[in-house]
C-alpha cells in the first residue's frame, strides 16, 4: 500500500479525526439531554415541522427537523461521500490494484462477518433479520478521531489502511441501502430520477466544470428520489460521481468541492445527526433488554464481527502473498485498527433507522443500544491494542 503523506490524504485525515471528537461530544450531549429534566424538550426539538412548498402547491415537502436532518442533510454527507469514493479510486490510495486488494477484501470481510453474526442472533424473527446489514457499518470520522489520539503509535500506512477500508465499507453501505432498503416505487418519480441522471451524466461529458450546475441538477434529482421510495441519499452519491475530476487547466473541481464541504459535514451535518439519533431513553433498560436478540447481535457484529472480518481477511491476504503487508505495521497493530472498524455509529445508526422505520419506540431502542454498545466497545478496546502494541522502529 502506498505511504507518502499525499496532501489530499492528510486534509481528509485532518477533518475526518478532528470531526469525530465533535461528534463523540454531540452523541454523549444527546445521551445526557435525553436522560435529563430536558429529556421532553429535547423530542419536542426534533420534532420541530418544517415545510417547503414550490409553486401553487405543486411540490409540498413536509418533515419533522429529524427527518430534514436524515433525508436531507445526510444526503449531503453522503454526497461527500460519493466524492470521496471517486477521488480515491481515480487517484487517490485506491487508484491502482496493488492498493485496493488489502482493504477490499478486509472491507468485505468486515461486511460479511458481522452480518452473518447478527442474522445469527436473530434467526427466525423476520422482522428483527431487517436489521441484518446494521453491524456491517464503519463510522469513519469516530475511528480516525481515536488514531488521531493516538497519534506517532500508529504507523501512517495503517491510517491509509483504516481510511480505505472505511471508504469501500461507505460503497457497500450504499449499495446494501439502494438494494435492500427500498420502499414501494413511485415509477414517474423514479423515470425523473432517471432522466436527472441522465443530464448529470451529459454534463459530465461535455466537460462542463461548474460545480453549482451539478448541485442544481441535484436538488432536483434528490427530490425525485425522495419521492420515489428509494432513499433520498443516493441521490448525493450519484450527483458527487458526476463532479468532474479535471477541468481543462489540470485543476480539481472535485478536490476544491471536497475541500471546501468537509469542514461543514464534519462539524455540523455529523454532529447534528448524532445529536439528533443517539438520544436514548435509558429509564427501565434492563439486562434482558441487552440481552435481546437485537442489541445483542448488533453489538457482539460491531465488537467481534468487524474485528475477526478486517484482520482475517487482511491477515490471509498478507500470509499467502496476494497482497503486501502495511509498511512499518505489527500484526498487533493491525488488529487494533481492525477492531476500530467497530465503530458503527453513525452509518449503523442510519440503517437502522431504515431497517426499523415504523416499527415503534421499542425497535428504536434496541437499535441504539446495540449500536451505541458495541462501538463504544469497539473503540476502547480497539484503542487500547493500538496503544499498548508496541511501536516498530521507523
Amino acid at each position: 500500500m502506498k505511504t507518502l503523506p499525499h496532501s489530499a490524504f492528510l486534509r481528509f485525515f485532518h477533518h475526518e479525526s478532528a470531526g469525530g471528537i465533535v461528534l463523540a461530544l454531540a452523541a454523549l450531549a444527546a445521551l445526557l439531554v435525553s436522560n435529563s429534566s430536558w429529556g421532553e424538550h429535547y423530542r419536542s426539538f426534533l420534532a420541530i415541522p418544517g415545510q417547503v412548498i414550490v409553486g401553487d402547491a405543486a411540490l409540498v415537502l413536509s418533515k419533522p427537523l429529524i427527518l430534514w436532518v436524515n433525508d436531507l442533510w445526510m444526503a449531503v454527507f453522503f454526497f461527500l461521500v460519493g466524492l470521496e469514493i471517486k477521488r480515491e479510486f481515480l487517484e487517490g490510495e485506491l487508484s491502482g490494484p496493488g492498493q485496493l486488494a488489502l482493504p477490499a477484501v478486509a472491507a468485505l470481510g468486515g461486511m460479511l462477518v458481522p452480518a452473518l453474526i447478527y442474522t445469527a442472533f436473530t434467526w427466525g424473527d423476520a422482522v428483527a433479520l431487517r436489521g441484518w446489514a446494521i453491524p456491517a457499518a464503519t463510522d469513519i470520522a469516530f475511528a480516525l478521531g481515536i488514531v488521531a489520539l493516538l497519534g506517532s503509535r500508529v504507523p501512517l500506512s495503517l491510517k491509509v489502511f483504516l481510511t480505505a477500508v472505511a471508504i469501500i465499507d461507505d460503497l457497500g453501505a450504499i449499495v446494501v441501502i439502494a438494494l435492500f432498503y427500498t420502499a414501494s416505487l413511485s415509477w414517474p418519480m423514479l423515470l425523473g430520477a432517471l432522466l436527472s441522471g441522465l443530464v448529470l451524466l451529459s454534463l459530465n461529458r461535455l466537460r462542463i466544470t461548474r460545480v453549482d450546475v451539478y448541485i442544481a441538477v441535484g436538488l432536483v434529482m434528490w427530490v425525485c428520489v425522495l419521492k420515489s421510495g428509494v432513499h433520498a441519499t443516493l441521490a448525493g452519491v450519484i450527483t458527487a460521481l458526476a463532479i468532474p475530476m479535471r477541468d481543462a487547466q489540470g485543476q480539481s473541481p472535485l478536490e476544491s468541492l471536497e475541500h471546501g464541504l468537509h469542514p461543514w459535514v464534519a462539524f455540523g451535518i455529523l454532529p447534528m445527526f448524532a445529536f439528533s439519533n443517539a438520544g436514548v431513553l435509558l429509564d427501565g433498560v434492563s439486562l434482558n433488554t441487552l440481552m435481546s436478540p437485537i442489541p445483542l447481535g448488533i453489538g457482539l457484529g460491531l465488537l467481534l464481527g468487524k474485528a475477526v472480518g478486517v484482520f482475517g481477511a487482511a491477515y490471509l491476504m498478507i500470509r499467502s502473498g496476494l497482497a503486501p503487508a502495511p509498511a512499518e505495521a505489527s500484526t498487533v497493530q493491525l488488529l487494533g485498527v481492525s477492531m476500530l472498524c467497530g465503530i458503527g455509529f453513525t452509518m449503523s445508526l442510519f440503517i437502522g433507522g431504515l431497517a426499523f422505520n415504523g416499527l415503534g419506540p421499542a425497535y428504536e431502542l434496541q437499535l441504539k443500544l446495540g449500536v451505541l454498545g458495541g462501538s463504544i466497545l469497539a473503540g476502547v478496546l480497539g484503542a487500547l491494542v493500538l496503544g499498548l502494541a508496541k511501536p516498530t522502529k521507523r
